[in-house]
C-alpha cells in the first residue's frame, strides 16, 4: 500500500461580531467596508489573518483597533468557521469573536484595509462578505442566551443610565416585546442595580431615577450561578 503524504496550507484569522447600542434605537452591528478583494466595496465583519508570532486575543484586538478605532469592553471567543470554499483565495480558518461596546465612548475611524467603518442595525443589515451572515446569526443567538444567565447587557449601557434603557436594550436584544413590570421585578430583586440620587428627564413624563451596576453583587450571584428568564 502507497502512503499518501497529507498537505496542510491552511491560514488562520479572526473575526469580530461588536454589538453596540445606541439610547432607545435597536441593537447595532459594527462593519467595514472593504478596500481590497475579494468582495472589495462590500461590507464585512471587521478582522484578518493572525500572524504567526500573535496569540488569537491580540490579534483581534489589534484587527479591531486597525480597522474601525473600537477597543471592546466585553470580548470572547465565539465559534471557529472552518468551510472549505469560505474564502476564495486560499483556505482559511477563521476564529470568531463576540464583543460588547458602548458605542458614544468610541469614536469610529477606519485605516488599514478598511475603506469605512459604520454602525448597523441588526435589523437592516446590508448584504456580507464571506459567511459573516452565518458568523453574525450565530453571535446574535449566543448574545440572547447570555443574557438570561450573565448580565452582559450592562457593557452598552452608560455608567449611569435610567431603568428604560436597561429595559429597552433587553427589549432589543431579545428581538421582541418583554413583561415590564416582570422584568423590573426580577432584576431589582437580584439587588444588581444601585440608585443614584441623580435623575434624568424624558418627554413629558416625571424625571426618572438613574442606576448604576452593582459589579460586586454581580460577581457573589455569579459564583452562586443564576438564570434570569426574560419573557
Amino acid at each position: 500500500m502507497g502512503s499518501s503524504k497529507k498537505i496542510q496550507d491552511i491560514k488562520v484569522a479572526v473575526d469580530a461580531v461588536i454589538f453596540g447600542y445606541f439610547d432607545k434605537q435597536d441593537l447595532q452591528l459594527l462593519l467595514i467596508k472593504r478596500k481590497i478583494d475579494p468582495y472589495k466595496g462590500g461590507w464585512a465583519l471587521p478582522g484578518g489573518l493572525v500572524m504567526d508570532d500573535e496569540n488569537l486575543d491580540d490579534a483581534v484586538k489589534r484587527e479591531l483597533y486597525e480597522e474601525a478605532g473600537i477597543k471592546p469592553d466585553f470580548l470572547e471567543q465565539l465559534y471557529s468557521f472552518g468551510n472549505v470554499g469560505r474564502d476564495p483565495r486560499n483556505r482559511v480558518v477563521s476564529v470568531a469573536y463576540l464583543g460588547l461596546v458602548n458605542p458614544s465612548y468610541h469614536e469610529l475611524f477606519a485605516d488599514s484595509d478598511a475603506e469605512d467603518a459604520q454602525w448597523f442595525s441588526v435589523n437592516k443589515l446590508p448584504s456580507l462578505a464571506f459567511d459573516h451572515k452565518s458568523i453574525i446569526d450565530m453571535a446574535l443567538n449566543r448574545l440572547r442566551t447570555k443574557i438570561q444567565y450573565q448580565p452582559v447587557g450592562f457593557n452598552l449601557l452608560n455608567e449611569e443610565f435610567p431603568f428604560s434603557d436597561l429595559e429597552n436594550l433587553y427589549k432589543t436584544i431579545v428581538g421582541h416585546e418583554i413583561d415590564r413590570r416582570n422584568f423590573r421585578k426580577k432584576i431589582m430583586s437580584y439587588g444588581l442595580l444601585n440608585e443614584t440620587n441623580n435623575v434624568k428627564k424624558e418627554g413629558s413624563g416625571r424625571p426618572g431615577k438613574l442606576f448604576t451596576f452593582n459589579q460586586k453583587k454581580y460577581e457573589e450571584l455569579e459564583k452562586e450561578g443564576f438564570y434570569f428568564e426574560i419573557k
